[in-house]
């Protein structure tokens, strides 16, 4: 069984970030621990790597282990930016 680790999101509430996980996710949890830097960007830095990222996959030239490793990156990158647009949105909106 996987162990329960914490992180912060952008708005600050504390959330499990591996709850118990199955074999079958167990990858995709791997996987995630291998970005844990973007955890500590700003938007506007996990913003510029991604705009990187999707310009490196779209001219085409990175092989395909390279290409999974980026596609993979990228997705922690925007759902790390989604996160932070969904915070920025809940404190204009007084949601939060």
């Amino acid at each position: 069984m996987a162990k329960k680790a914490q992180t912060t999101d952008p708005a600050g509430a504390e959330a499990d970030a591996t709850p118990d996980v199955d074999p079958g996710v167990e990858a995709a949890v791997e996987a995630t621990t291998e970005h844990a830097d973007v955890a500590a960007m700003g938007y506007e830095q996990a913003r510029d790597e991604l705009v990187d990222i999707v310009a490196r996959l779209e001219n085409g030239q990175a092989g395909l282990e390279e290409s999974m490793r980026l596609w993979e990156r990228g997705e922690v990158l925007a759902t790390h930016c989604g996160r932070w647009l969904d915070a920025a949105e809940a404190r204009v909106t007084g949601q939060d």
